[in-house]
């Protein structure tokens, strides 16, 4: 399993102040899940060798995100999985940054029934 402890540190530090339920290794990283529903994800790009977060954001905000800085489209079975984004590692290194994509897989996270 590739992942960066200290992102997975970074992440469960906001995700503690919610519903975190499980943490699961799968898809060669780890996935956070909060109200036993997958919200965040933490791997290593195997092509840049860089962090990168996904976050679900659901299709009807992944028109409006996909254009945030550091954030593309998830296309990891190599068809792009709407709902889901990317983050590089320039997109969430700031606080600000990975508050914003918490915030953001939370929301869905909540909304979805």
């Amino acid at each position: 399993m590739a992942f960066s402890e200290h992102q997975a540190d970074r992440i469960k530090q906001r995700l503690s102040r919610y519903n975190l339920t499980a943490e699961k290794k799968m898809m060669g990283g780890l996935i956070f899940m909060v109200n036993d529903k997958m919200c965040v994800g933490l791997d290593i790009d195997k092509k840049t060798g860089n962090d990168r977060l996904m976050v679900r954001v659901g299709k009807a905000n992944h028109d409006q995100l996909v254009f945030k800085k550091g954030s593309r489209e998830m296309d990891f079975t190599g068809r792009v999985m709407r709902g889901f984004l990317f983050i590089d590692a320039e997109g969430f290194d700031s606080e600000e940054d990975l508050d914003f994509w918490i915030e953001k897989a939370l929301y869905f996270n909540n909304d979805i029934t």
